[in-house]
């Protein structure tokens, strides 16, 4: 069973940043297109960020230039790099593949507040 696990969440103030990592448990997973997604209270999940198997990268318009997606595949580690942080950036925040998805995991919270 594929398991990720989401660090790096907390309170940080608006203009501030994060650095959010996961670690993803199996092999091979990182051969798969990866993507950081997040929830925001009674809002849908949203993919914010994706990256192929070869590295290339595509953002959500709203974090575009913000936000900078990386991997790892020798490690099997995921990272979102945020900065520039505002309140619309609060949420919990999880990785997992595009396609398929598999289960998700705890996810990290991330709250913007002044």
């Amino acid at each position: 069973q594929v398991q990720f696990v989401e660090s790096g969440g907390g309170l940080v103030q608006p203009g501030g940043s994060l650095r959010l990592s996961c670690a993803a448990s199996g092999s091979g997973l990182m051969s798969y297109d990866m993507g950081w997604y997040r929830q925001a209270p009674g809002k849908q999940r949203e993919l914010v960020a994706q990256i192929t198997s070869r590295g290339d990268t595509l953002y959500l318009a709203s974090v575009q230039d913000r936000f900078a997606i990386s991997r790892d595949n020798a490690q099997n580690t995921l990272d979102l790099q945020m900065g520039s942080l505002t309140p619309e950036d609060t949420a919990v925040y999880y990785c997992n593949r595009i396609a398929p998805q598999t289960a998700w995991g705890q996810g990290t919270q991330v709250t913007v507040s002044s």
